[in-house]
């Protein structure tokens, strides 16, 4: 292997919006994740919308209330 050309890898925390952290080791100091095995549905079986980009709202700003008129013509 050549020398110097790796980064260091080093002790990393990976930070939950829920509040989790997870040590681990990273070539990163510190990560941060929306979802995690802690808060995902799959693992806690409950039913939720995650909706972190906004996505319902920026749907009804580009399309406008038009796609409901439409929806209530069918």
């Amino acid at each position: 292997m050549k020398k110097d050309i790796h980064p260091e890898y080093q002790e990393s925390v990976v930070r939950c919006s829920c509040g989790a952290e997870l040590n681990t080791r990273s070539t990163k100091k510190e990560m941060r994740v929306d979802v995690c095995s802690q808060c995902h549905p799959f693992f806690t079986g409950e039913s939720r919308l995650v909706d972190t980009e906004g996505r319902i709202e920026r749907f009804e700003r580009k399309y406008g209330k038009a796609w409901q008129r439409d929806a209530e013509k069918k």
